[in-house]
């Protein structure tokens, strides 16, 4: 049997600085197929694994299986066809005769009618029920006070109560007071590890469960709260439904959180396990993505993007393997349309000491997590950066997509970001300045407009640390780089822009977002001066939900016959739309150093792989995508500045897809007239 290995991405791989997937080649034997393990699912002797793939050259495979092992060396391990070609993409395989307690390690592969096998790159894994009976655990009932009497629509303590969820009876139910934000659970007096869960949706709101979170605690408050199972979807009333809980921590409080705005509306709960302390050996992860948890202090809600709520914040990975628990975390709310417009809010953690959160490579204190709610493939900023990458920025923002749950609360697929700062492992301005050409500047105490009427706004030195000296330092050297630029001898070497400006991030940064079609790439610029005698460099991109044709205002992208900050895009004052055109169209040698980067960007840096690039990080995020919408379920809704609704994830990837081919060309196109 002849056997390839390709770049298939399995979905329980992590994306590190989105750097993780694969490594692209331009080798024959790559085929244009991504095979991802949907799910796994296991009881005591037994698993279901779901396989997807997708590719233009799906066709050419005539079977599909999996090779499983206790060992993630699978060279020994056992072969699992699926019954028959599927003719959708997706199939699900049957393993029988697993041991009970025991983690196998899963590869998916197809072949062709030739017995061509191609393998993933990566594995998943599955751990199969333990042995033991599960014994049913009581407690004290607890939760939020008070129940609504429908009858009247006011509070209650006599109907519709949380102690119904513990009755055995199908047709009574607790029915919150408050539509979000309530929950029901047990103390169970002691420490005790759950193993597997039970409940019914009241009869009639069947719905209502869906996207709920079970939670463990050890503080009455909740306040260390772990999440260690949520039900994914809807289910059937009358009649119990039950999960298995992959956690080895023991809890002496456990509880249902209700999903947002539907008053928990539960018939039965049920919790199972043996009392213990446990270990922190295995924490439940919601899909294969990282797991952040924040919990706020008396589970306040963040409503303020300037004063931050002191929380716990968790941080799960690894398959659950892995765990950053961190305390007197600062959490607010950040950015400005996107904060003030979006009901799925974007947040920034302060945390009390510096980490390096799923291996980035900045430590620091200040990280940002994006909510992307209007961009519908929920990686836009990801391949910005990954563009950024290629071009050969000298910073470009680690990210990594992860779930978020807040106070028990799923709120969807997020990005952990670095936040853009001048730090060690991150702006190269630690001991200068750091400025942003802001159309919000004005909203800034720091701030300025320059003399040709450009807003900048100063984020290093931060207002406690600047002096006077500083604020008019790089005021003016801003001042003197923008008129050279716009003066009749912008070009001279000794007295023009180039004097002030280093002209390759400049061009690096233009070609990230002119690429990328950013109609907001002059709205907002990152720059920075590495010391009071250095040049200002350019950088780093930020900002690209917009990007790759997802604005009504600059739709087509590729049927504008120009670069876009010259005809749709939006620019912060005039000034730096006339500097931006003076550079790229009008001075000769920066012309010919753009054509340079560009093609270098393109055939040696691995531009022309975004697609192969983007179609395996729609692999990695499928589970979380598919949660994030039923939280969000916008993909039939323009929402902000969306010109289209297309109706499914896989069509606005596509959608994508299709854009980044025709830019490859129209770009290099338009870099070259």
């Amino acid at each position: 049997m002849k056997q390839i290995l390709i770049s298939i991405m399995i979905l329980s791989g992590i994306l590190c600085g989105c750097k993780d997937i694969p490594a692209i080649t331009d080798s024959d034997q790559v085929r244009n197929i991504s095979i991802s393990i949907l799910n796994t699912v296991a009881d005591m002797n037994s698993a279901t694994v779901s396989i997807h793939a997708l590719g233009a050259d799906l066709d050419d495979y005539e079977s599909w299986g999996i090779t499983y092992s206790e060992t993630e060396d699978l060279a020994d391990g056992t072969d699992v066809r699926a019954n028959g070609k599927p003719s959708d993409g997706k199939t699900d395989i049957r393993i029988e005769g697993l041991e009970a307690e025991t983690t196998y390690y899963i590869r998916a592969w197809a072949e062709t009618k030739d017995d061509e096998r191609i393998w993933a790159l990566s594995h998943s894994s599955v751990t199969t029920k333990i042995k033991e009976n599960y014994v049913k655990l009581s407690g004290n009932i607890i939760g939020s006070t008070y129940s609504v009497d429908y009858s009247t629509g006011q509070q209650s303590l006599e109907v519709n109560t949380k102690s119904n969820v513990f009755d055995g009876n199908f047709e009574t139910f607790f029915a919150s007071y408050d539509r979000s934000g309530t929950w029901v659970g047990l103390d169970l007096g002691s420490k005790h590890v759950i193993r597997q869960i039970g409940y019914s949706p009241r009869v009639g709101q069947e719905h209502r469960v869906q996207l709920a979170v079970i939670e463990g605690a050890n503080e009455p408050d909740f306040s260390d709260a772990l999440p260690i199972f949520m039900i994914k979807n809807g289910a059937s009333s009358r009649q119990m439904h039950y999960g298995y809980v992959n956690c080895s921590k023991g809890f002496r409080y456990v509880r249902y959180v209700s999903p947002n705005d539907v008053r928990c509306n539960l018939a039965e709960l049920e919790f199972y396990g043996f009392e213990g302390e446990g270990d922190d050996s295995q924490m439940y992860q919601v899909t294969n993505l990282p797991t952040v948890v924040i919990n706020t202090e008396n589970a306040e809600e963040i409503v303020s993007k300037e004063e931050e709520l002191s929380s716990n914040v968790y941080i799960i990975s690894k398959n659950g393997t892995d765990i950053l628990a961190t305390s007197e975390t600062g959490v607010r709310g950040r950015g400005n349309a996107s904060w003030l417009y979006f009901p799925k809010k974007p947040y920034r953690l302060k945390f009390k000491s510096k980490q390096s959160p799923l291996g980035a490579p900045a430590s620091a204190k200040k990280w940002t997590l994006l909510s992307n709610y209007s961009d519908k493939t929920l990686m836009r900023n990801i391949l910005a950066f990954e563009v950024s990458r290629c071009v050969g920025q000298k910073f470009t923002p680690f990210c990594h997509p992860v779930d978020l749950i807040v106070n028990g609360e799923y709120k969807g697929c997020y990005q952990l970001c670095d936040q853009v700062e001048a730090a060690a492992g991150r702006v190269p301005a630690k001991d200068g300045y750091l400025i942003e050409i802001d159309s919000y500047a004005y909203q800034e105490d720091l701030m300025f407009t320059s003399w040709s009427g450009t807003p900048v706004t100063i984020k290093h030195p931060d207002e406690e640390d600047i002096t006077w000296e500083q604020r008019s330092f790089i005021e003016n050297f801003f001042n003197k780089m923008e008129s050279a630029a716009l003066a009749n001898n912008f070009t001279d070497e000794n007295v023009g822009y180039r004097k002030y400006l280093d002209l390759e991030s400049f061009l690096r940064n233009f070609i990230i977002g002119e690429f990328c079609g950013n109609p907001d790439m002059l709205w907002s610029v990152y720059m920075y001066k590495d010391a009071s005698d250095g040049k200002l460099y350019t950088g780093p991109t930020w900002d690209h939900d917009l990007s790759f044709d997802n604005d009504y205002t600059s739709h087509p992208i590729n049927s504008l016959n120009n670069y876009v900050f010259c005809t749709k895009g939006r620019a912060a004052s005039d000034a730096i739309r006339r500097v931006t055109e003076r550079i790229v169209k009008q001075d000769p040698e920066a012309r010919k150093l753009l054509v340079e980067i560009w093609e270098k960007t393109y055939h040696e840096r691995g531009l022309k792989n975004l697609i192969q690039y983007a179609d395996e990080t729609a692999q990695l995020i499928h589970e979380s995508q598919e949660l994030n919408f039923k939280r969000w379920p916008v993909l039939d809704e323009k929402v902000h500045m969306n010109f289209q609704a297309l109706g499914s994830y896989q069509a606005e990837v596509q959608y994508m897809r299709n854009v980044i081919a025709e830019r490859l060309v129209e770009f290099d196109r338009i870099v070259r007239q």
